[in-house]
């Protein structure tokens, strides 16, 4: 593939500029991928999207890449940088302390074109962990039923509420490199999260489903998943914790 270098007019006196090397690839006519070069001019607090979003302004219009929020919210815009799955929005290039910035697609998901790729693998094993309060009585009929938690029960799970489902874990993670079945640490983690809160009543439901060869078990523990966390939602502790229910160490 053709590379590009292109440098923009408008930059102030203080814009240092670095090349961003941009992975470009269309399943549908491409064979292999390959990188588009930009030289761009960036600030301190420059983030990566930006530099990406001044591209496609200025440069080239057709480089593909999600993004939504623009503030580590929704998870759009998770990729590879440098090496490691960042989310773009999140990422200043200034700490990244290189001349050189390299975008590309996460890994372990299909790409649709260049940087985007497909989310429905993650969104089904999401949805198949029921991740939802489930209970057993009718006390959710009521709109004037509260169900109070003390702070430590609170504390019990709160941390892994905070995934915004970036897929940064996914794509870090070994196992799902070498076993496309494999639930992923995003969904085990999240399994925990309501395994983990008083108020739900379908532990034993949510365990019997992880409970296989391409469930929890599947887990080698590398700790990539909580390595690349952008919300510090910590999987691989979720997942041993996990595993401390399946094994009966915690009810």
């Amino acid at each position: 593939m053709a590379q590009v270098s292109s440098i923009s007019n408008k930059h102030s006196p203080t814009a240092k500029s670095v090349t961003l090397k941009i992975s470009r690839f269309n399943p549908e006519h491409d064979e292999s991928s390959g990188f588009m070069e930009f030289n761009v001019f960036y600030e301190k607090w420059t983030t990566v999207l930006e530099a990406i979003l001044d591209v496609k302004k200025h440069f080239d219009h057709s480089v593909a890449v999600r993004y939504s929020c623009r503030q580590a919210t929704c998870g759009s815009c998770g990729m590879i940088i440098n090496g490691k799955p960042k989310l773009a929005c999140f990422t200043k290039i200034s700490e990244l302390d290189s001349n050189v910035v390299t975008v590309e697609p996460m890994n372990n998901f299909p790409v649709i074109r260049d940087l985007a790729v497909k989310f429905e693998k993650l969104f089904d094993t999401h949805q198949k962990i029921k991740p939802y309060l489930i209970r057993d009585d009718t006390e959710l009929v009521s709109d004037e039923k509260e169900f109070l938690q003390t702070p430590e029960e609170v504390e019990q799970y709160i941390q892994f509420a905070n995934c915004i489902k970036c897929g940064l874990c996914n794509s870090a993670c070994p196992t799902m490199a070498t076993d496309s079945s494999f639930v992923g640490p995003q969904a085990l983690a999240q399994a925990y999260r309501y395994v983990a809160d008083s108020r739900d009543k379908g532990k034993d439901s949510r365990l019997k489903m992880i409970d296989d060869s391409h469930g929890i078990w599947r887990c080698h523990f590398a700790g990539s998943c909580s390595q690349v966390c952008p919300k510090g939602v910590d999987p691989a502790m979720g997942i041993q914790l996990l595993r401390g229910y399946m094994l009966g160490f915690r009810s």
